[in-house]
C-alpha cells in the first residue's frame, strides 16, 4: 500500500487554490462586436429560420441572448454618443443625428477611464460620436482607432478592451445605395452558401410583397450574413492568439433595423437590438444570469455598457453615468421599464419619447404633423423608399401599410409580445387607458428628471454652444424651465378645443421655448386653428425666431398671410442653417407649397455657387422632390 503524502497533498490543493482565486481576480479582456443598422428579427437565434447567422447564433447558444435591449437613440451617431460617454443623448444635447455641439471637458469617452486602469483600448474603427469634442473624446479614449486596431499591439499580458464594428449591414448596403453597389459590397464578397434567396424570406407587412420589394429586403439578410462571417474571421484570429478563454465578448447592433419605420424612427422597431454576452469558463461566475446558452428578459440600454466596463476593470464609475452595472457583484437589478428617445435626422427636427417594459411600448410623438415616413435624403434615393412611393400612388397598399405616410397620431402603444412589427396601436383602446395612464407618467418624470434638452430647436442648442454646453445648460432652472416647456409641449397633437385654446394663450408667454411648442402643436391642430386667425397673425410679431418661422408656416396654410409668407421666404435664405433648415422644414409639411419652391430653388443655387453653407441643401432637395414629384437617382447626390 502506497503511503499518503498529506503535506504533497495539502501543497498541491493550496497551489490549486491559488490558481482560482488568480484566475477569479484577473481582469478579463473585452471583445465588442458590433454590427450596424440591425433588428433581433432579422437574426437566427432570435428565431428567424431564413437568416444565415451562425457566428452570432453559436454566440448565443453558449451565452446570454438578450430580448429587452435597447438602443438610446435610434440612428447611429446619436447612439454612439451615448455608448461612448456613458450618457444619455437628451441629457447631452447629442439626439440630433448629424449635430455639432461641445460636451463639457469632464465628460470622457469611457475607455479613457480604461486606460487609466492599465487597459490596453482599441476600436477598429468607427467614432462618429456626434459631437464638436469627438476628436478630444477619440484622442482620450483609444490607444488606436484606425482600420488596423485590435488588440495586438498591447504589452505582453496587458488586458485589453478591443471593438471591431462591422458595416456590412449598414443601411447603405442593405437599402440606400444602388443594387449594383450592394453586390459589388455585399454579394460578392459573401460566399454562396451563406447567402438567401430572395423566395425565402418572410416579408413584414408594413411592406406589400411583391418580387421587386423581396429583391430589396433580402439585402437586409444578406448583409447581416457578411457581418457574421467576419464576425467569425475574428474569432478565429482570437482563438489563435489563445485569448478565447480569458476574454468576455459582447454583441450588439447600434440601433434597430435600417429600413423604413425603423431606424430614425421614435417606436420599438427603431429601438430593440440584438444583444448578446458570451463568457469563457474563467468569467462565468461574473454572469448574473447563470451559465450560457440561457435568455434574459431584463431590460438594458446602452447607457449601461460603460459601468459595466469600468467595473470590470475595477474603475470607478463617474458620478455622471447613469446607467447600471451589468456583471459581477456589484450588478444592479434591472429596472421595470426605462425611458428612450428618438430625434432629428439630416436636419429634419423630430422628437419621440419612449417607454417601454420589455412587452408594452409606448411612445409619445410631439411632432405628429410630419409622418412616420418623413423625407429624408438619405432614405428617399434607395429603391425601397421609391417603391414604396409608388405602390402607394399607384393604390396597391392595404390600410396598415398607407399609415406610415399619414399623419401620426400624438400616441402609441404596442404589445410586442403579440406584435413585434407595431401594426396594431393600442393607444386609444379603452382596455389599455390605464397602461398607457401609467406610461405617460413614467416618460413625464423622466423627462423632467434628467432635464431633457432637446425640446429646444437646434437653433438654441446651437446659441448656447458658442458659450457653453447644452447638458451644463439644462441645469439651470431659470434659464431652462423644463416643467413649462414640457406642459406646452404635451398639448401638441392632441386636437380638441381646451388643446387648442390654451396653446393660443401660451403664444403670449414671456418664454420664448414655450411659444415655440405652442406654435408646434398649432402645427398639428388642422382648421380648427383658424378660428383664431386674429390672435395667430398677432403673435407673427414674435421677436424668437423659431416660434415666428413655426407659426408663420402655420398661417399661411391657413390663411395665405402675406406677412407668413414673407417671414418664410426670408428664414429659407437666412443664413442661419438651423433657421433656414426649420423654415423648409415647416413649409415641406403644410398644404400650400408651391409658392416657396423659388426661395428653396434659390437657396441650392446658392449653395453650389458656394455663396452659403451647405447645412440646409439636404432639407431643400428634399422639399423639391416632393412637390415636383421628379425621380431620384442615388448619382445625382454625390
Amino acid at each position: 500500500m502506497h503511503r499518503i503524502n498529506i503535506t504533497g497533498i495539502f501543497l498541491l490543493a493550496l497551489l490549486l487554490g491559488s490558481y482560482t482565486v488568480s484566475a477569479q481576480n484577473k481582469r478579463p479582456n473585452i471583445l465588442w462586436l458590433v454590427i450596424e443598422d440591425t433588428s433581433p428579427q432579422f437574426i437566427g437565434c432570435y428565431g428567424n429560420s431564413q437568416a444565415k447567422t451562425p457566428n452570432i447564433d453559436a454566440l448565443a447558444k453558449q451565452g446570454i441572448r438578450f430580448s429587452n435591449a435597447f438602443s438610446t437613440g435610434t440612428v447611429c451617431s446619436p447612439s454612439r454618443s451615448a455608448i461612448i460617454t456613458g450618457v444619455r443623448t437628451y441629457e447631452l444635447g447629442t439626439g440630433n443625428h448629424r449635430s455639432n455641439y461641445p460636451l463639457p471637458d469632464f465628460i470622457k469617452g469611457f475607455p479613457y477611464y480604461l486606460r487609466q486602469a492599465g487597459y490596453y483600448t482599441s476600436n477598429n474603427k468607427k467614432t462618429d460620436y456626434n459631437t464638436s469634442s469627438a476628436g478630444r473624446i477619440t484622442r482620450e479614449a483609444w490607444h488606436e482607432s484606425s482600420g488596423q486596431a485590435g488588440w495586438w499591439n498591447r504589452e505582453p499580458g496587458q488586458p485589453f478592451f478591443a471593438v471591431f464594428n462591422f458595416e456590412d449591414s449598414h443601411q447603405s448596403r442593405t437599402m440606400t445605395n444602388p443594387y449594383y453597389l450592394y453586390e459589388k459590397q455585399v454579394l460578392e464578397q459573401l460566399p454562396a452558401e451563406k447567402q438567401v434567396a430572395a423566395k425565402d424570406i418572410a416579408v413584414p407587412p408594413f411592406f406589400r410583397d411583391s418580387d421587386s420589394m423581396r429583391k430589396q429586403l433580402a439585402r437586409i439578410y444578406n448583409g447581416i450574413g457578411l457581418a457574421d462571417h467576419r464576425i467569425g474571421k475574428v474569432l478565429d484570429s482570437l482563438r489563435k492568439d489563445n485569448l478565447l478563454d480569458s476574454t468576455i465578448i459582447f454583441f450588439y447592433a447600434d440601433h434597430g433595423e435600417g429600413m423604413p419605420r425603423a431606424k430614425t424612427n421614435g417606436i420599438d422597431l427603431g429601438h430593440r437590438v440584438p444583444f448578446i454576452i458570451w463568457f469563457p469558463e474563467m468569467y462565468k461566475h461574473l454572469s448574473p444570469w447563470g451559465a450560457g446558452g440561457t435568455a434574459s428578459a431584463d431590460l438594458l440600454c446602452f447607457t449601461d455598457l460603460a459601468p459595466t466596463l469600468l467595473q470590470l476593470a475595477g474603475a470607478k464609475v463617474p458620478g455622471y453615468m447613469k446607467g447600471r452595472a451589468l456583471l459581477g457583484k456589484g450588478a444592479a437589478p434591472a429596472p421595470g421599464s426605462m425611458l428612450l428617445s428618438s430625434d432629428g435626422s439630416e436636419g429634419v427636427s423630430e422628437l419621440c419619447r419612449t417607454v417601454t417594459n420589455g412587452r408594452y411600448s409606448y411612445t409619445r410623438v410631439f411632432m405628429p404633423f410630419m409622418p412616420e415616413l418623413f423625407y429624408k435624403k438619405y432614405f428617399d434615393y434607395s429603391d425601397i423608399m421609391q417603391l414604396m412611393r409608388a405602390d402607394l400612388k399607384n393604390n396597391l397598399l392595404v390600410k396598415e401599410q398607407k399609415a406610415p405616410f399619414k399623419q401620426r397620431s400624438p400616441e402609441y402603444l404596442f404589445d410586442i409580445s403579440k406584435d413585434p412589427w407595431q401594426m396594431h396601436n393600442l393607444a386609444e383602446d379603452p382596455a389599455y387607458r390605464e397602461v398607457v395612464a401609467q406610461m405617460r407618467a413614467e416618460m413625464n418624470a423622466g423627462i423632467l428628471r434628467d432635464k431633457d434638452v432637446l425640446f429646444l430647436p437646434e437653433y438654441e442648442l446651437a446659441r448656447i454652444s458658442a458659450e457653453s454646453t447644452p447638458y451644463v445648460f439644462r441645469e439651470d432652472s431659470a434659464r431652462y424651465p423644463v416643467r413649462q416647456v414640457l406642459e406646452a409641449a404635451s398639448l401638441s397633437g392632441w386636437r380638441s378645443q381646451d388643446a387648442l385654446k390654451r396653446q393660443v394663450a401660451l403664444l403670449g408667454s414671456p418664454q420664448p421655448y414655450v411659444r415655440y411648442w405652442a406654435a408646434i402643436g398649432l402645427k398639428s391642430q388642422g382648421g380648427a386653428a383658424k378660428a383664431y386667425a386674429r390672435q395667430l397673425k398677432a403673435a407673427l410679431k414674435d421677436e424668437y425666431p423659431p416660434a415666428q418661422v413655426v407659426l408663420a408656416s402655420v398661417c399661411y396654410d391657413l390663411l395665405k398671410d402675406a406677412e407668413a409668407e414673407a417671414i418664410l421666404n426670408h428664414a429659407i435664405g437666412d443664413n442661419n442653417m438651423h433657421l433656414s433648415r426649420l423654415a423648409v422644414q415647416m413649409v415641406q409639411y403644410q398644404q400650400h407649397r408651391q409658392a416657396f419652391v423659388p426661395a428653396v430653388t434659390r437657396l441650392i443655387a446658392e449653395v453650389e455657387q458656394k455663396k452659403r453653407k451647405p447645412g440646409a441643401r439636404e432639407a431643400a432637395e428634399m422639399f423639391l422632390y416632393s412637390v415636383k414629384g421628379a425621380p431620384l437617382h442615388y448619382n445625382a447626390f454625390w
